[in-house]
């Protein structure tokens, strides 16, 4: 377990208990080790790592139903002011990696470090 899993098992030794694997057979026994593995639960590197994590065990499924909940009040909102004759707008919960239309960029993408040179110079005048 732990020659194939050594990275994961480390990481979650380190982030729970501040031992890592290199403690073990001195400051951690083999025995706290073993226990310590047994009980870790769906929420830590070694679950992820062997394919026992469901999702639900980290904070982004949460966040996700957060963001829909927020989505189905503002609708609720907007239809609710509908009704007294007041227009809103449509506005959902941002979402990473989602691109939100509604946001006005400029450009194309980055300039060459050259090209803003000479830009810099043609505006002091020494262009």
């Amino acid at each position: 377990m732990i020659d194939d899993h050594a990275g994961a098992v480390n990481y979650d030794l380190l982030t729970r208990t501040g031992y890592t694997l290199d403690d073990v057979g001195g400051r951690l026994s083999w025995s706290a080790l073993s226990s310590f593995i047994r009980n870790l639960g769906t929420d830590s590197a070694l679950a992820r790592e062997l394919g026992k994590a469901t999702g639900w065990e980290t904070t982004l499924q949460t966040n996700v139903i957060l963001a829909d909940l927020y989505d189905l009040l503002y609708a609720i909102h907007r239809d609710i002011c509908a009704l007294g004759g007041v227009k809103t707008k449509e506005k959902k919960y941002p979402r990473p990696g989602v691109e939100d239309k509604t946001v006005r960029k400029f450009g194309k993408g980055a300039l060459p470090v050259q090209d803003l040179h000479n830009w810099i110079k043609e505006r002091q005048g020494h262009g």
